[in-house]
């Protein structure tokens, strides 16, 4: 755990995992989210305790594909800030800026509609899970080279011995569960 959240927002999502051995992969264990965001007083519990602790330090909140957009929508509208999505590649329609980056099993490509971003404007990126890092790197690229400030990263799971902090290394990394 980061420390950065109180032990109540640790337990509610805790509570609230659903753990699949040999996903996607054989070997992998996926902490799912789906029970925590199909309970209507969990999800709004979580997202009321995210507002509390990013209002007033961001003006935008980033989600990455895919589960991070059902965190960041609600986030953004709580905090009554814009939302900013960072997607896949060929996923927008244009102009966008594009980076590619390295996962744990593969590469990628994220890319962002730059005027989504306003010059010099706090985004804070969201996702459910950090692992390598790589994603999240690569929304901080894409955000900076839209003009824009990343704040930081929120996640709700940090999977530590993946390395993905490190790898981000002077960014700041809120993470509600470490694993």
């Amino acid at each position: 755990m980061s420390g950065v959240f109180p032990d109540e927002t640790v337990a509610l999502v805790e509570s609230h995992l659903r753990e699949v051995q040999d996903f996607p992969a054989p070997g992998v264990l996926f902490r799912d989210i789906t029970p925590l965001i199909a309970d209507p007083e969990g999800f709004a519990a979580l997202i009321d305790i995210l507002a509390k602790h990013y209002k007033g330090k961001v003006d935008a909140v980033a989600g990455l594909e895919s589960r991070g957009f059902i965190l960041a929508a609600p986030l953004a509208l709580a905090l009554g800030v814009g939302m900013v999505t960072v997607r896949k590649a060929g996923r927008l329609p244009g102009p966008v800026v594009g980076v590619d980056y390295d996962l744990e099993y593969g590469s990628a490509r994220m890319e962002l509609q730059p005027f989504t971003v306003e010059d010099g404007q706090r985004v804070l990126v969201i996702d459910d899970v950090l692992a390598t890092g790589g994603t999240a790197n690569a929304a901080f690229d894409l955000i900076e080279r839209a003009g824009g400030r990343p704040t930081g990263l929120c996640v709700l799971i940090e999977l530590e011995a993946l390395g993905g902090r490190a790898k981000l290394a002077g960014r700041e990394v809120d993470a509600v569960l470490t694993y």
